[in-house]
């Protein structure tokens, strides 16, 4: 049993914790949630020993393990799969004592060790873990530095799995998985026998998975019992009884009623367009716990619309030396509400940029609308970004007779309020980023919106806020995302893009892993079969395939060039970050007379990490690109 009593924690002069008590029991699996800003990484910081308390008591059993997911991004030359195996230190240390055996009576101790340890079962633990989280066989042999910062932090994840742990603390998990993958790592931390605390955005998988949420707000800790949607409706009874917030909750609650309403007429298309519509029913019941939300915006639709908005027939996809899509042929309409959903892969964002033009077709026909306005957004939308202006400058540029006051009006929907607007976006986290990116795709009032991982980088109000907009956008939307809640409340219908193909998937989200599922039985299967009939003997034009090759590696020398040149860059700013944290440390630096040091050091700290956000994601667009073109 892990016991916060009358705790109080302080990062500078910024008080996080103050006299906050909780008890959390063995076995229990609780979600960390609240503001950004509010402590949540500090605490997980605290239980990891990595700082320790101003004030009160914290009890942690002295022979608990303690696996955790690190956040850090390394170039390391060992392969995918001995670096999730390092995670297993145990495992380590038994494979270092046989291998540095002196004798006979200790080579066989040591083998003991391994035989108790189940030594021998730790190579195809690592192997599975890799797999379910997106990992294909070829990938396990790679060294680290060839993945993206998005793939390492999986494999950081499959680090912190493979530990032997009473105490699991895992940070952001799902961020930089896809659907699939959450999918799997869901049912696996259910299965987890120890005590584990997770902090989280993504609603649906914190439901799967906690049985008691933990709220960080105000400097205290407040437990509830059940998952996040019990959490919601708890939150809910207690918001409601102040007659403060009575109106707010009234107006979400007949903004939900307007669109369950305009829902219905089609809630016997489906299986899935049921699930929704009880969604949203939900939805009806919780939106009080969200009225004290700092956002709140629309997507405003451009007011002209084409049928069909934009079409492509017989249409190949993907690069000249690679289709992805061989034959597509779709229509998007007004009132289009789709989910993307495929395995990684499968050509999702492919399909994504085609629409949007980012990506020429190989060949076809596409036709758009006479009032086709599409907005899009990626992440790498976030990059596109002038870090040299502020959010107010960057949206007066797109719609340069806007007001000034109109402009700071939208932005504060968006969360930047008062002066936030005209600050400079260069030091803005990540998230900060990623809702003004959402605000520019807004601005334009567009009638399509194809939307690629939207919910990365953003908190749970922020994806509530997000949802709701969605949710009253007249237009048409094409959306992929991991985060099921949000699909489950935003759109109509399915497409699958698998095995070449686009087309309507008859289902609802519980469907698509029954068939992920199916899948992955007949991908072992055919593999089983291939490894046991006869190898045929490939027919090479050898001087050909040079040519080819020596082709392929001078087109992709400059992304290779910009890629080793982005790795160069975050090794540089990983290693101020750490020089700054190293001074950090140093106590003396929180007395009075060195206030001005202090807030030197996190001024600089801030930027480096911006900084650092802005390459890795720069690193990760390089990456797919290669990716894709390989």
């Amino acid at each position: 049993m892990i016991e916060f009593n009358q705790v109080s924690m302080q990062r500078g002069t910024q008080m996080l914790l103050k006299e906050a008590s909780l008890r959390i029991h063995d076995g229990q699996k609780m979600a960390l949630i609240g503001p950004n800003g509010a402590g949540k990484s500090s605490l997980f910081a605290l239980l990891n020993g990595e700082l320790g308390v101003d004030g009160g008591d914290l009890y942690i059993p002295q022979k608990w393990r303690i696996a955790h997911m690190r956040q850090e991004v390394e170039a390391s030359d060992r392969s995918a799969l001995d670096y999730a195996m390092d995670g297993d230190s145990i495992y380590r240390s038994i494979e270092a004592g046989i291998a540095n055996a002196s004798s006979d009576n200790e080579l066989a101790d040591w083998l003991d060790k391994m035989d108790q340890h189940q030594g021998y079962q730790v190579p195809v633990k690592a192997e599975q873990l890799l797999h379910g989280l997106g990992f294909s066989k070829d990938q396990l042999r790679l060294p680290v530095k060839s993945f993206s910062g998005g793939w390492r932090i999986r494999l950081n994840l499959a680090q912190a799995l493979m530990m032997p742990s009473d105490l699991m603390l895992l940070d952001e998990p799902t961020n930089h998985l896809d659907l699939e993958a959450t999918l799997w790592l869901e049912q696996y931390l259910k299965g987890y026998p120890g005590t584990l605390l997770f902090i989280s955005h993504d609603r649906d998988f914190i439901d799967g998975v906690a049985n008691n949420i933990v709220h960080l707000h105000n400097q205290s800790l407040t437990l509830y019992p059940g998952n996040y949607s019990a959490y919601e409706r708890i939150r809910a009874e207690k918001l409601a009884q102040q007659q403060s917030v009575y109106e707010k909750q009234q107006e979400r609650v007949a903004e939900i009623e307007k669109f369950v309403t305009r829902f219905k007429a089609k809630a016997s298309k489906a299986k899935q367009a049921q699930s929704r519509l009880k969604e949203l029913q939900r939805m009806e019941l919780i939106a009080p716990a969200h009225v004290d939300s700092p956002f709140r915006f629309e997507f405003p639709a451009y007011e002209k619309m084409s049928t069909p908005l934009l079409a492509i027939d017989h249409a190949a996809l993907g690069y000249a030396e690679k289709t992805i899509l061989p034959d597509v042929k779709l229509s998007i309409v007004p009132g289009h509400r789709v989910g993307l959903l495929g395995p990684n892969g499968a050509g999702k964002s492919t399909l994504l940029k085609t629409l949007c033009e980012e990506l020429p077709m190989v060949s076809g026909e596409r036709s758009e609308g006479e009032h086709l306005r599409i907005g899009y957004y990626a992440q790498h939308q976030l990059e596109s970004l002038d870090v040299k202006a502020s959010g107010a400058l960057i949206l007066q540029r797109l719609r340069p007779k806007a007001s000034e006051q109109e402009i700071r009006n939208f932005l504060g929907g968006f969360g930047f309020h008062g002066d936030r607007a005209l600050e400079v976006i260069e030091p803005f986290s990540g998230g900060e980023k990623a809702r003004l990116a959402l605000a520019c795709v807004a601005w334009m009032k567009p009638n399509l919106l194809i939307m690629d991982e939207p919910t990365n980088h953003l908190d749970i109000e922020m994806r509530e806020a997000l949802t709701v907009a969605l949710q009253n956008f007249p237009g048409a939307i094409l959306i992929v995302s991991h985060d099921r809640h949000l699909l489950k409340a935003t759109v109509d219908e399915y497409w699958l893009v698998d095995n070449g193909q686009v087309k309507e998937f008859d289902g609802d989200l519980d469907d698509y892993h029954d068939y992920l599922q199916q899948r992955e039985v007949l991908l072992e299967s055919s593999v089983a079969n291939e490894d046991n009939a006869p190898a045929a003997k490939p027919v090479v034009d050898r001087k050909e395939q040079k040519r080819l090759e020596a082709e392929r590696r001078q087109r992709l020398a400059p992304l290779r060039k910009k890629q080793q040149a982005a790795e160069k860059q975050m090794e540089k700013l990983q290693s101020q970050l750490g020089d700054i944290e190293e001074q950090l440390s140093d106590n003396t630096l929180y007395d009075a007379a060195r206030k001005d040091d202090l807030n030197k050091l996190l001024q600089q700290q801030g930027k480096i990490k911006g900084e650092l956000e802005d390459i890795e994601m720069e690193w990760m667009e390089l990456t797919e690109q290669l990716e894709e073109a390989e």
